[in-house]
């Protein structure tokens, strides 16, 4: 049966008696009628408006200020910002483009922008993100081109807990100074709790940086657009989706020195999605004990609201400079005070210490505003997605390795992976989001050859490659490259890369096992030894991935790399650096190191 034409609503601006009229000759009307009619219709409307007076033109539309939104990432966070930006420009009215520091030149960029923000993180101790560094190197360097009539502004994003905070940005802002340009607004410095502060740096700066016959302020809201550009997510880190812990598995041996864990979170309802190489984030809970210690030394024991908001609210363990100078204040001790006026001894006194030993070592009741202003939010905790929905439906899966040492007398845990190790467990619920990693992908390619380097858990994001190869059947060969302390014990999903080392689906595996034998043996000591092999997978347009350890691993892994290109095409140091510098540009170069 066919379905019954439309008819004009009561409320069509028609009396009653045109609208029965209208509805009974429409009723009747043929689909070519109704095309002729619709016609007539456009050439009576086009007709009786040359009738009406001439009006005069409208003056043209003012032209759209240009805005180059440049950004420098490591995990993922200033380019979402970036993004947010972009489109809150465009809607007051500036033509805004954002750029990626890894995909140009700051000749380019000199050339080419008028009104620049730039958005930075700094990576480690005040490096710029790997991504970023060769436009870093390049816009530092002696020949940098003038920046002379472009109009900036820099919004730098970094972490209190290290010593050179916002590192890379403040270079960056001071050197676009250095170099001509004009600056539109003061550069600010965020922590981990960016939103509100960037949301509102940015409205004063769009603001500045608007010609002078715009009026309209549009306000930015970062709070849950981070996540993603061009739609907000339903979960995020300040509304994570509590998902129902499936299995809790304790993967290292009993005699090994460390302690790692699989977990399998159930995402079932909650609309989550999620590409192999993505990251999910945790936000954890403190560790009971160590709220109970703060809440003694505070004398703010008993209570609830404080305990609550220590519990899963509030930082308790970083420690920060300006967290002495606060104490230090509070407290009235001359001692910390000197420590917070001289950062060499305030970076020696944090160092393997933690909120706790600044509160008792200069005991002090505090009020909870002031126990307030001292701390900062808990920071979700990211972890390499260690599955593909592929293989595991409605699933995520985890590879954690339970923290723990020892310092200045006292016993430190890792906040969240020991409320995962020791304080979860089946049944209960684990507050999490997806957070995206597009620089950590499988190619496209589905039969270019992976190498993958990842030891500890360091190897959970390639357990979800090759899943995810499995799966979707890809035919390129595939090489992982693994590492930890004893085969014995510490040999992670080992049942899982021998059967796809028997069904094709992973082609190599080298391992390296450091305290099996008197002398330590790395995963980039195995590379070399595969020297030979490994260039020629490169040069057959094979990607390599690194995942893990940013401070040591990922950097002798690079230099070894470097060594191995040296060596095998026989250009020199010089021409190694640019060889790989190519990989990096074609994305065939990935990391993803903390």
């Amino acid at each position: 049966m066919a379905n019954p034409l439309p008819v004009l609503p009561d409320t069509a601006p028609f009396p009653a008696d045109q609208l029965r009229a209208l509805n009974s000759v429409m009723a009747q009307t043929s689909a070519e009628q109704r095309t002729w009619l619709s016609g007539f219709l456009a050439g009576y409307q086009a007709g009786t408006s040359v009738a009406r007076p001439v009006e005069a033109p409208a003056a043209p539309p003012a032209a759209r200020a240009p805005l180059t939104i440049l950004y420098a990432t490591e995990s993922g966070n200033t380019e979402a910002l970036a993004g947010a930006a972009r489109k809150a420009a465009q809607k007051l009215g500036f033509a805004a483009r954002t750029l990626d520091m890894a995909d140009t030149t700051p000749a380019d960029v000199a050339a080419s922008a008028k009104n620049l923000v730039v958005i930075a993180s700094t990576w480690g101790e005040g490096d710029p993100p790997q991504r970023a560094a060769d436009f870093f190197a390049a816009l530092m360097a002696d020949d940098a081109p003038r920046f002379d009539g472009v109009r900036f502004a820099v919004l730098a994003l970094g972490d209190r807990a290290y010593v050179n905070f916002c590192e890379t940005g403040r270079q960056i802002d001071e050197r676009l100074a250095a170099l001509g340009g004009n600056r539109a607004a003061p550069r600010i410095d965020c922590d981990l709790d960016y939103e509100t502060p960037a949301a509102t740096w940015l409205d004063g700066t769009l603001t500045a940086l608007r010609p002078a016959e715009r009026d309209a302020v549009i306000h930015v809201d970062f709070a849950r657009a981070v996540e993603a550009e061009t739609e907000e997510p339903r979960w995020t880190r300040s509304n994570p989706f509590a998902a129902e812990i499936g299995s809790l598995v304790q993967l290292s041996g009993s005699r090994s020195t460390t302690r790692t864990v699989h977990a399998e979170l159930s995402l079932a309802g909650s609309g989550l999605t999620y590409e192999p190489g993505d990251a999910i984030g945790v936000v954890p809970s403190n560790d009971p004990a160590l709220v109970d210690d703060v809440l003694a030394a505070t004398g703010l024991t008993g209570d609830p609201a404080v305990q609550a908001a220590l519990t899963d609210q509030l930082d308790i363990t970083t420690l920060t400079p300006g967290q002495i100078a606060l104490h230090a204040e509070a407290s009235g001790d001359a001692e910390l005070a000197a420590i917070a006026a001289d950062p060499a001894r305030a970076a020696e006194f944090i160092r393997g210490r933690q909120l706790i030993d600044l509160l008792e070592a200069a005991p002090r009741g505090l009020s909870p505003v002031q126990l307030r202003a001292m701390l900062r939010p808990l920071p979700p905790r990211l972890y390499s997605v260690a599955s593909s929905l592929k293989a595991a439906p409605e699933e995520a899966h985890l590879l954690v390795s339970a923290v723990g040492w020892e310092s200045h007398g006292r016993v430190r845990k890792g906040v969240a992976s020991r409320d995962i190790a020791d304080r979860r467990a089946v049944g209960q619920t684990l507050k999490v989001y997806v957070k995206p990693n597009p620089h950590f992908r499988l190619p496209a390619d589905p039969d270019r050859r992976l190498i993958m380097v990842g030891p500890g858990t360091g190897v959970a994001p390639f357990r979800g490659f090759m899943q995810e190869r499995e799966a979707t059947g890809a035919g390129g060969p595939s090489w992982l490259f693994f590492g930890s302390r004893n085969y014995t014990h510490d040999f992670l999903y080992q049942l899982e890369w021998q059967d796809w080392l028997k069904s094709g689906v992973l082609g190599r595996i080298d391992v390296a096992f450091s305290r099996d034998q008197r002398e330590k043996i790395y995963v980039q000591h195995r590379m070399w030894e595969q020297r030979r092999d490994l260039f020629t997978w490169l040069e057959d347009g094979a990607a390599l991935y690194v995942c893990g350890d940013a401070n040591a691993m990922a950097k002798d892994v690079h230099a070894t790399l470097l060594r191995i290109v040296a060596d095998q095409s026989g250009r020199g140091e010089e021409g190694a650096q640019d060889y790989v510098r190519a990989l990096q540009k074609s994305g065939r170069y990935l990391r993803d190191v903390y």
